[in-house]
């Protein structure tokens, strides 16, 4: 069966290298890693690898484009990775403040390269750091900060689904003021605090934070990406681990498939079983796009 997963995989690959190109076509795109434990090669152990995700969504903006996920998988967790997966990319890179990426950034601007990164943060994963001070009754400005910061997703839910443009007027009319007070709030507070604290950490991320409230295209947190993480994170602990570096690759590959399937609306297996059946058929790369899980008709076979 392993063997008939890895030819699997061999003849998808394609498929789940264009769903990465088009991710990279998105004015915005998410990214997020996970780990893959993977067998290390003679010794029987588990080495720890690691599953990269690259996410486009543009349905919150009003975008007509088709949702999707492309996974990756490495052996790393550095900036050579995301490098690599997002050579050609030129746009917004939304995601949690992980050195990888803003890393990447920066490469890109020493450069003087044109394919330049703007980094968006992410206010869901800097909101749980304070939520966790805030529940150990520990910082009464970690407190208001989870109080204060609630209002912003109540802005969300009202400009979810409008144009760019809506959404960017209405952020300034009703959230750039609270995030104003917050990092008043953040700086007073630094003064009293380590360095490496959560506070600081999000002070220095202040343009990344804000940078939602002027461009209506970004969302206010990485939640798109982290949702496509988080059925890999079950599936691995159901299966335990990639047999080799091979098995984790086709995991990669029939991950981006399947997930991509799920994020509009296709069952996975009918999408599967007739791709398959085109592939055997000869299908014309030349028409690979009619193959994407967003392209399928469950009425045709062949």
């Amino acid at each position: 069966m392993a063997q008939w997963m890895g030819h699997l995989g061999f003849e998808l690959r394609m498929l789940a290298d264009y769903i990465l190109e088009r991710v990279k076509e998105g004015d915005r795109v998410f990214a997020d890693e996970t780990t893959l434990p993977t067998l290390a090669p003679g010794s029987g152990k588990a080495m720890k690898t690691w599953l990269w995700a690259y996410a486009r969504d543009d349905r919150p903006y009003g975008g007509t484009g088709p949702p999707m996920v492309a996974y990756r998988f490495e052996d790393s967790r550095s900036s050579e990775c995301v490098a690599r997966h997002l050579a050609g990319f030129n746009g917004i890179l939304q995601v949690d403040g992980y050195t990888a990426y803003t890393s990447l950034a920066k490469a890109r601007v020493k450069a003087g390269s044109n394919e330049a990164i703007r980094l968006a943060g992410c206010w869901a994963h800097l909101r749980r750091k304070f939520y966790d001070l805030h529940i150990s009754g520990l910082s009464q400005a970690a407190t208001n900060t989870v109080i204060a910061m609630s209002a912003l997703w109540k802005v969300e839910d009202e400009v979810r689904g409008k144009d760019a443009d809506t959404r960017a007027t209405l952020r300034q009319e009703k959230s750039a003021a609270i995030v104003a007070a917050l990092f008043d709030l953040w700086e007073k507070e630094l003064r009293k605090i380590s360095g490496k604290s959560k506070t600081a950490e999000a002070i220095r991320w202040r343009e990344a934070l804000e940078r939602f409230l002027a461009d209506g295209r970004i969302e206010i947190d990485s939640n798109i990406v982290e949702r496509a993480i988080r059925p890999q994170t079950i599936t691995r602990k159901n299966s335990l681990f990639a047999g080799s570096d091979g098995g984790g690759r086709t995991w990669a590959t029939l991950a981006t498939l399947l997930q991509t399937c799920k994020m509009n609306s296709v069952d996975p297996l009918d999408w599967l079983s007739q791709t398959l059946i085109r592939i055997a058929q000869g299908w014309s790369a030349a028409e690979i796009e009619m193959l994407m899980p967003w392209n399928f008709r469950p009425d045709v076979i062949g």
